[in-house]
């Protein structure tokens, strides 16, 4: 019996720790695979194998790249916020005739607490819903978001990235740089260092940044949460990269 994987060109659009995980089975599998980063981060965690930085230029760059590269399967790893790339990924898939799987971790609707959460659609209603609940918000929706929160300047906002802003924060701004994974005992520490009163975040999952959703309810700090965006019509969905395998090894 032939070997599914020997025959299998997979581009794996990552950034994302279920991205690396992914790499790291395809390569015991010994599957042909290329990861693909969109290079917004400046020093990223890098999957095993051959790795692709930068954009392809829209949908008709990916299908040609897959075209041309030989791909035979292409799976959207990337964050559960990343909608413009998902849609994409699909619409370069069908253009390529190319089957296309999304991978994305659980999100955070099954924790423990998510009913005592404020749950909104999107930042906007996030930004409201935190200004009736709060004063000092911790801000943890992604530096991508931040403009939205720009009529915050001269509030005692905390705000957590991973990349430096590039500018210089509002007045009354604290920003912190640093990336998950972390531990709840420092997430405790640092909102009762800043005083924080009100969490703000975007419906993640996965266990990198979750401590903070407990830290929060440890202190008795309201949660303002932005629930996913839907992924693309048609589109299909795993959670594990057990799920991806099992779909390469029968697509």
């Amino acid at each position: 019996m032939s070997d599914p994987f020997s025959s299998a060109r997979v581009l794996v659009l990552g950034g994302t720790a279920e991205a690396r995980a992914l790499a790291a089975a395809l390569a015991d599998a010994g599957a042909t695979f290329t990861s693909s980063l969109a290079g917004r981060v400046t020093r990223p965690r890098l999957p095993v194998g051959q790795v692709r930085m930068g954009g392809f230029g829209g949908v008709d760059g990916l299908a040609a790249w897959c075209a041309g590269e030989g791909v035979t399967h292409l799976v959207d790893a990337t964050h559960p916020f990343a909608t413009t790339m998902t849609a994409h990924a699909v619409a370069a898939g069908e253009k390529a005739g190319v089957p296309v799987l999304r991978l994305a971790r659980p999100g955070w609707g099954e924790h423990p607490h998510a009913g005592s959460w404020h749950w909104v659609e999107d930042i906007e209603q996030a930004r409201r819903t935190a200004e009736g609940l709060g004063e000092a918000p911790f801000v943890t929706t992604g530096r991508q978001t931040l403009d939205r929160f720009a009529d915050w300047a001269g509030r005692r906002v905390l705000v957590r990235v991973v990349e430096p802003l590039g500018e210089d924060a509002p007045v009354g701004w604290t920003v912190l740089e640093d990336r998950g994974p972390h531990r709840l005992e420092d997430e405790l520490a640092v909102m009762r260092e800043h005083g924080v009163d009100v969490l703000l975040t975007k419906d993640s999952g996965g266990a990198y940044t979750a401590a903070k959703l407990e830290a929060a309810h440890e202190l008795g700090i309201p949660v303002v949460v932005v629930a996913r965006p839907s992924i693309p019509s048609g589109a299909r969905e795993v959670t594990t990269v057990e799920d991806v395998l099992a779909w390469l090894r029968t697509s």
